[in-house]
């Protein structure tokens, strides 16, 4: 037997890239399309795909989402495995009637006669000097939505490992990657898929759970060593899905620390951190505190823009007043 090949060093771009190109070469139903594809994605999440692929099967489309997602959408019922390229989830607000009455609920009004194997990729998150319409963090009105499993990962080999399991599904996954992770790098082990619906522990501790997501995992990472001076002992989970959620872990895990923190980009009105909050809140009965955005427009200009992000400088002072 062959030992496995090592793990690449890959961007978070490059690692969903690689995902998609092994479903593609694996599977000739799987095809992607979407607004500037020909050219590689705006972020360069398909480079190199057209090449290969050929415009049958990567296809660069016109602008207007609303007839892209319900193109998807009947692709997907005839047979075929679509990914759905929004650009980012301020876009797909154009494309919601297709996505949330078409796509979520046809496989139960039609007793299961019908699949709708679509992957919908929607950046979310702060993307910076980019205002209001190109920066909002829309995971919870998915999540509410019966039908539609949301994913957003992190990391590049969750951004490898999740894409792979999305489209493996075979139900609509909403896939949220953040807009401003692209670039980040990280070893990715080929071939290694994450379940969707597994949360991952990034650091174990005893005193405060936190759980996050996204962009915000980062951000949180950046605050456990100021956290650590004050000797405070945080269990870290970066929840990678927020439907369905690991509600096992994260109870768990509050059950031994007595105390949770849920933090998010997104504004904390309304976020997905109530439900977790929730949850936790009727289940054990422990303290739960939130820490989300401002329930304000992401602004231009940089000092606006920065009332709107949870950094690590506010995770640390949220934790404080929490412990105190």
């Amino acid at each position: 037997m062959s030992a496995a090949a090592k793990p690449e060093t890959l961007t978070y771009a490059q690692a969903a890239c690689l995902a998609l190109q092994e479903a593609m070469r694996a599977d000739p139903n799987v095809v992607a399309l979407g607004e500037d594809l020909g050219r590689g994605g705006i972020f360069g999440q398909y480079r190199g795909l057209p090449q290969e692929f050929g415009p049958e099967r990567i296809i660069d489309t016109p602008i207007s989402e609303a007839t892209i997602m319900g193109a998807a959408v009947g692709m997907a019922l005839a047979g075929l495995r679509p990914v759905v390229e929004m650009r980012v989830v301020d876009f797909a607000l154009c494309a919601i009637d297709e996505l949330v009455n078409q796509a979520a609920k046809n496989r139960f009004m039609f007793g299961g006669q019908g699949r709708v194997p679509l992957v919908a990729r929607m950046p979310i998150g702060l993307w910076g000097a980019s205002a209001a319409q190109h920066s909002q963090s829309l995971e919870a009105w998915f999540a509410h939505i019966p039908g539609l499993a949301v994913v957003a990962p992190s990391t590049p080999a969750d951004n490898y490992g999740l894409l792979k399991a999305s489209l493996a599904s075979g139900d609509p996954v909403v896939y949220m990657e953040h807009k401003e992770l692209w670039g980040m790098e990280g070893e990715v082990q080929a071939g290694n898929e994450v379940p969707l619906g597994k949360a991952r522990i990034a650091q174990a501790g005893k005193d405060l759970t936190i759980v996050t997501w996204s962009r915000s995992f980062h951000d949180c990472v950046a605050a456990l060593p100021a956290l650590a001076k004050e000797s405070v002992s945080v269990e870290l989970i970066d929840l990678r899905t927020i439907w369905p959620w690991d509600r096992e872990t994260v109870l768990e895990s509050c059950a031994n620390t007595g105390q949770l923190l849920v933090v998010h980009e997104a504004v904390q009105v309304g976020g997905f951190g109530a439900e977790i909050a929730a949850t936790v809140a009727e289940e054990l009965g422990i303290r739960v505190r939130r820490l989300g955005a401002p329930r304000i427009p992401a602004g231009y200009a940089q000092p606006l823009e920065d009332e709107s992000r949870v950094g690590a400088a506010k995770i640390v002072v949220a934790v404080k007043s929490f412990l105190a």
